[in-house]
């Protein structure tokens, strides 16, 4: 299988993922080289993901997508009403909606579009696997794992023992660990996408009435 990572991280979602090939997008070369370190059979690419995927999405058999989920966050809209807020008012990127409809309406193959939960009401509904939103074109159950709702931190043990960063300098670590989805979630999602039917957003939202 073919697979397409986009704004791959240091691949958290890729973690527990066998019997693939992977092409993956991260944008800071930094944080491209130690997803290449863990994961030496990817091929890795310093790119624009959102560019990436336009121009390449017809050459692969799934896509992951976790475009930047800062402008969504519940955490962001939050902190605007703390005092002495340091943050200001500013557009949700709607990249992330972009990514949803370009997959559904021309992507051939199975797809999952990852982010946080929103502080807005959604425009186009989700599924929702612990404190994942995740538009997908076929059903994720995900009664067979326990998931966390809360957000992953850098005291969570099961990401610091998957993703060592200790020799690694001059980056974030605790937003690395942050950004990861949970390599079980990750697996969760990629075995869904290969025992299950390929839906429509319709049909997947008509399915999750009868759930």
């Amino acid at each position: 299988m073919k697979v397409l990572n986009l704004y791959a991280g240091i691949g958290g979602n890729r973690k527990l993922w066998d019997d693939v090939e992977v092409t993956a997008i991260e944008w800071d070369e930094k944080i491209a080289r130690i997803y290449q370190d863990f994961f030496p059979e990817d091929e890795v690419i310093v790119s624009d993901a959102h560019k990436f995927l336009l121009e390449n999405y017809q050459e692969f058999d799934f896509i992951w997508s976790s475009p930047p989920c800062p402008t969504h966050s519940k955490i962001r809209w939050m902190a605007t009403f703390a005092p002495k807020n340091p943050w200001t008012v500013i557009y949700p990127n709607m990249q992330l909606y972009e990514e949803i409809i370009l997959l559904d309406s021309y992507f051939d193959g199975k797809w999952c579009v990852e982010n946080v939960i929103s502080y807005y009401n959604p425009l186009i509904k989700p599924q929702q696997v612990g404190r994942h939103y995740l538009w997908a074109n076929f059903l994720i159950r995900n009664e067979r794992i326990n998931v966390s709702k809360h957000m992953a931190s850098i005291d969570d043990l099961s990401l610091r023992k998957s993703f060592d960063l200790s020799n690694y300098f001059g980056v974030d670590k605790r937003k690395i660990l942050r950004n990861c989805v949970e390599p079980e979630i990750g697996k969760l999602i990629l075995d869904c996408a290969r025992g299950n039917t390929q839906l429509t957003l319709t049909q997947i939202l008509e399915e999750m009435v009868h759930v």
